[in-house]
């Protein structure tokens, strides 16, 4: 048993049962974008928050235990990924990663921005045109620090 196990549990009771990640996120208490990264094995659920998983889809107690595990995160199967969405993800980091640092350090000055310390809010936008698909990041700015 691994976590990927879980992982691929918790995706086969979803297809089976029909259930939306927003649904699952309602009963934890936390937002979709979060909660859809836990379940995907990607965040550390607490105790009580594995235990609401464990009974949305199934999963015995030995399983539930996995969620509570740090993972190891960063999970794509190759380093160029082949996923056609998540490809495009990889495009704008090519494209417009030196836009991204460019800008942070004029604004902000020499860090990073946080992916830990981090929300993400991923919404349908209605236009006439087609639906657009929204995402606003938000970490926090880490400076540097000289030692």
């Amino acid at each position: 048993m691994s976590r990927l196990d879980v992982t691929e549990k918790i995706i086969a009771a979803k297809v089976a049962k029909e259930i939306k990640w927003a649904d699952v996120a309602q009963k934890v208490g936390l937002s979709k974008e979060w909660v859809t990264s836990a379940c995907l094995g990607q965040m550390t659920l607490s105790k009580e928050q594995a235990k609401v998983i464990a009974d949305i889809f199934d999963l015995s107690e030995a399983d539930s235990l996995w969620l509570t595990v740090t993972p190891y995160k960063g999970s794509l199967p190759t380093s160029v990924p082949t996923d056609p969405l998540i490809y495009r993800f990889y495009e704008m980091v090519n494209v417009y990663g030196t836009t991204f640092k460019a800008l942070i350090h004029e604004e902000f000055g020499d860090g990073i921005m946080s992916a830990i310390d981090f929300k993400m809010d991923l919404q349908r936008e209605n236009d006439p045109n087609g639906d657009r698909v929204r995402i606003v990041m938000s970490g926090k700015f880490l400076p540097y620090k000289q030692y």
